[in-house]
């Protein structure tokens, strides 16, 4: 008998199930430094308080049922700075960066794992993935953080303009949400840079690597006068994200001019219109009272947080290009085509099948987190506890108020919610389902009435 089959087979993890745990041990790492004296003003956070703040900055969600600036000490505020750093960029590429300056080699379990989270089309040099990715962060960070100083230099001693231009740059890139700010930037509504500057960092951290990798390489081509030609993922994910900015912004403009923007000044509507639906694909910031807001713009938000941001970057949802793949086999369908086009390219149909299966698999998770939340929040209203879910899963941050309020557990529900929303349900799919099928069963085929 072979020793191997007598004495067991050790399992592999496969990747989907490393970056599970990985996000995992993180989220439970924090919660312990958040419950430690030195995190809070009184010494003492609850347990699920601590894992749910943990949670929301590692999975770069933004909720909050503590205040930040008023209940954290710095050290508190320097922990969570760090977890929604390391959650925005990814575990797996922090751990493999340091594999890199300790000169250690890179496993091919951990090269597959930055190469399907950045470079889906597969990148052949991974060390030079992982360098490009942190000079890319650190370079557009630096920025933010340079211009926010300057700004806030005059209201703030230097020191503390520093580190509110740091948390707050670094908290926009990974689309975090946190801010330092009880009413988040309400009292920045009518600034112009500072709204320009986080809007910036957000599109820039939500739209994706390949894709600023792509467009650097095309600007470079252009100078030299060389051909590039921009890949379909890079044209659908540029295209999908400025139709979400200025067709909902318009939209929010136009709904809200004499409704919750009543009495703003021109430069205070545009502002307060681009900023919000800019925030609500995963950032989680806001310049307004959302309670203000009507339905129509509350749906609309909605919508934006259940999309997010693009594959590849620091955001959440179901993804720009997921979003940009069902219009496309809409339109086929309209137009009776068998192919799925766009861009001169053809869609496969394992890309379709995927998309579906990740919006069911979303709104499925979202509805039950739903449907939970409903049962341990009476209190709350309908549209509250759809806005927090969706608010969750999308790893956005906007709330209706009723996050403080929360019951514990309420709070472990949203807590799953975030991790599902952040890791994704594909992967968690991947992660526990069996790693290869055994056999292939057929039956007859028997058509079903749709529609």
């Amino acid at each position: 008998m072979n020793i191997n089959k007598a004495m067991g087979t050790k399992r592999k993890f496969q990747p989907a199930q490393v970056l599970a745990i990985s996000f995992l041990a993180a989220i439970l790492t924090g919660t312990v430094f958040l419950m430690l004296p030195f995190s809070t003003h009184d010494g003492h956070m609850s347990l699920s308080d601590a894992l749910f703040t943990s949670t929301s900055a590692v999975c770069v969600t933004g909720l909050i049922v503590q205040d930040t600036p008023t209940h954290f000490k710095i050290a508190g505020k320097i922990v969570i700075l760090i977890l929604f750093q390391l959650g925005g960029l990814g575990i797996m590429s922090f751990s493999t960066l340091i594999l890199l300056v300790s000169g250690k080699q890179i496993s091919f379990k951990d090269q597959i794992l930055i190469k399907e989270g950045y470079h889906p089309s597969g990148a052949k040099n991974v060390k030079e993935l992982i360098k490009n990715i942190f000079i890319y962060t650190i370079v557009m960070e630096s920025l933010g953080i340079l211009i926010l100083f300057l700004r806030w230099r005059g209201d703030f001693s230097g020191p503390q303009a520093f580190f509110q231009a740091l948390f707050h740059s670094v908290s926009a890139f990974c689309n975090a949400g946190f801010s330092l700010f009880s009413d988040s930037f309400a009292a920045y509504r009518s600034d112009v840079v500072v709204n320009l500057t986080l809007m910036s960092l957000i599109v820039l951290g939500g739209i994706g690597f390949l894709v600023h990798q792509e467009i650097k390489l095309a600007f470079s081509s252009h100078i030299k006068q060389r051909r590039f030609h921009l890949s379909l993922h890079t044209q659908l994910v540029v295209t999908i994200t400025l139709v979400l900015i200025i067709v909902p912004g318009l939209l929010f403009l136009i709904l809200e001019w004499n409704g919750s923007m009543d009495g703003f000044a021109l430069k205070e509507k545009i502002l307060s219109s681009f900023f919000q639906v800019v925030t609500a694909r995963t950032a989680g910031f806001n310049t307004m009272d959302l309670n203000s807001l009507g339905f129509a713009v509350i749906f609309l938000l909605i919508f934006l947080m259940f999309t997010g941001a693009s594959p590849g970057s620091t955001g959440g949802g179901i993804k720009t290009s997921t979003i940009g793949v069902l219009t496309a086999f809409l339109r086929s369908k309209i137009q009776a085509r068998e192919s799925i086009n766009m861009f001169r390219r053809t869609l496969p149909l394992d890309v379709v099948t995927k998309a579906f299966t990740l919006v069911i698999l979303s709104i499925s998770v979202i509805f039950v987190a739903s449907f939970l939340l409903f049962l341990t929040q009476p209190g709350a209203t309908m549209h509250a506890v759809f806005f927090e879910a969706f608010s969750a899963f999308g790893t956005v941050g906007l709330s209706l108020g009723i996050t403080p309020e929360l019951t514990d557990a309420s709070k472990i529900i949203l807590i799953l919610t975030m991790y599902i929303g952040r890791i994704g349900p594909l992967t968690l799919l991947y992660a526990f389902s069996r790693a290869k099928a055994y056999g292939r069963f057929e039956y007859s085929e028997e058509k079903v009435m749709i529609g």
